[in-house]
């Protein structure tokens, strides 16, 4: 596993000459959905742009873009309460931020298919974000095995230090 020092960070992933390709977005993509997603629709690719998030040790958002869809997946609904850009999320996907009584359980919301066409279904999707023995990085580079880009995003993490 790739030992990340930064605990928030944001990569773009995307396919070139069929090969998968991951960069580093600056860090202040992390609080902002609006900009996440104009960063991703920057990077031209013929099979979609993702991007993948991990704040703090407490959650991740993944984002895929093809055309103009826009599929937005949150690993933990509590994350809402506390974390500007895990608020923004439920936000776009109109969705009330949980009440305190609904806050004792982690639960994913959002496009739970993102990466179903890609290999990696709603169960193990579900499976991986709710695992509460991995830190969201770990989490993300899971999917990333799953889905056949971890060498492209092991290289992006490995950039930032």
């Amino acid at each position: 596993m790739t030992d990340v020092d930064a605990t928030d960070f944001a990569v773009v992933v995307y396919r070139e000459d069929e090969r998968w390709e991951a960069e580093v977005l600056p860090v202040a993509l992390t609080e902002d959905l609006d900009g996440l997603i104009h960063a991703l629709r920057q990077q031209p690719s013929l099979g979609g742009t993702i991007g993948l998030v991990s704040v703090g040790d407490d959650f991740f958002v993944a984002i895929r873009l093809l055309g103009d869809e826009v599929m937005v997946f949150l690993s933990d609904v509590t994350a809402s309460v506390d974390w500007p850009l895990a608020g923004q999320v439920l936000d776009h996907l109109d969705i009330p931020i949980p009440e305190d009584e609904e806050l004792d359980q982690v639960l994913p919301v959002g496009d739970m298919s993102i990466f179903a066409e890609l290999g990696l279904d709603e169960m193990e999707l579900g499976a991986i974000s709710g695992d509460l023995e991995l830190y969201p990085d770990e989490m993300l580079l899971s999917i990333a095995g799953r889905v056949g880009f971890a060498p492209a995003f092991e290289r992006a993490l490995d950039a930032i230090g």
